[in-house]
């Protein structure tokens, strides 16, 4: 069999489950993810044998896309900004809208500055490994409910060959987190903000594979983390220190509000690359 038959296969099985762009985009990932080859060496490589092997790994994870698994999960891996990250059911698949928050807040500072940041509700890792790579002189701290988060975060902070220091805690109940006064430079976070009531509304793909503590808030408030995390902020950033938050697009508004009830300062909004507000950030003034 060649590279071509199994291209119009995947074709094929798809159809009518999902668009044919998003078909095209597996067949690139499975390429690369089986074969190591790029979309131009895929095109130039049609009429060479694929291997059985890895056919058939082909062909059971096209099984599994028609059951809508993610295709991350299916594989056990993705890529963000540029390093590649360890991905379970355990933990949330970093989404692209992540990506540009952390885009921001590489932006906002020298790469060499001496920073104490902390990404709170770290689920893979994907914020604090990527700033930990991004700010080498950096001190990262990386919280989750979850121990099996927590441990695929540290898998992921290990292959990456970054130091993030891992600790388990829950932000709704302990707003310091045994962090001093005046001592983080950075808080980050993509924490949970669908409500439990809001589950009919959501794919099959997000609500029957990805962690539901990782989505759900634990009530109907879908902004009680934003209340607390902003309240975390209070506690422990420095005066200029600056907290990033990502958003539902429906929440930009009140998450800012949020941050001008609890004293912030400086207050931004961002859209993503979609034209959709998801990014809000704010500086301490306390």
């Amino acid at each position: 069999m060649t590279i071509r038959h199994i291209v119009a296969e995947i074709h094929q099985q798809l159809a009518g489950l999902y668009p044919v762009t998003e078909a095209e985009s597996f067949i690139r990932i499975f390429f690369r993810h089986y074969l190591n080859l790029s979309p131009a060496q895929i095109h130039l490589s049609m009429d060479n044998e694929l291997p059985d092997a890895i056919g058939q790994q082909i062909r059971t994870a096209i099984d599994e896309l028609k059951k809508y698994r993610p295709i991350q999960y299916i594989l056990g891996e993705t890529e963000f900004y540029g390093l590649s990250f360890v991905v379970t059911p355990d933990v949330l698949i970093p989404r692209p809208e992540t990506e540009e928050l952390v885009d921001w807040i590489g932006h906002e500072y020298n790469r060499d500055a001496i920073l104490s940041i902390i990404d709170v509700g770290t689920g893979s890792g994907c914020i604090a490994v990527t700033l930990a790579a991004n700010f080498p002189n950096a001190n990262v701290w990386a919280v989750d409910i979850s121990d099996a988060a927590l441990a695929v975060a540290q898998q992921n902070a290990l292959n990456n060959n970054v130091a993030v220091k891992f600790f388990r805690e829950d932000v709704l109940k302990d707003t310091l987190m045994g962090f001093e006064p005046g001592s983080l430079d950075i808080v980050a976070s993509n924490p949970p903000y669908v409500t439990p009531s809001e589950k009919r509304k959501m794919q099959p793909n997000v609500l029957e594979y990805e962690p539901h503590t990782a989505l759900f808030t634990p009530g109907d408030d879908p902004l009680i983390f934003y209340k607390r995390i902003a309240e975390f902020g209070v506690n422990t950033l420095k005066k200029k220190g600056k907290i990033f938050f990502e958003t539902n697009e429906a929440f930009s508004e009140e998450v800012a509000d949020i941050l001008k009830q609890y004293g912030y300062s400086d207050i931004v909004s961002r859209k993503d690359i979609n034209g959709k507000w998801r990014m809000v950030s704010a500086q301490g003034s306390f």
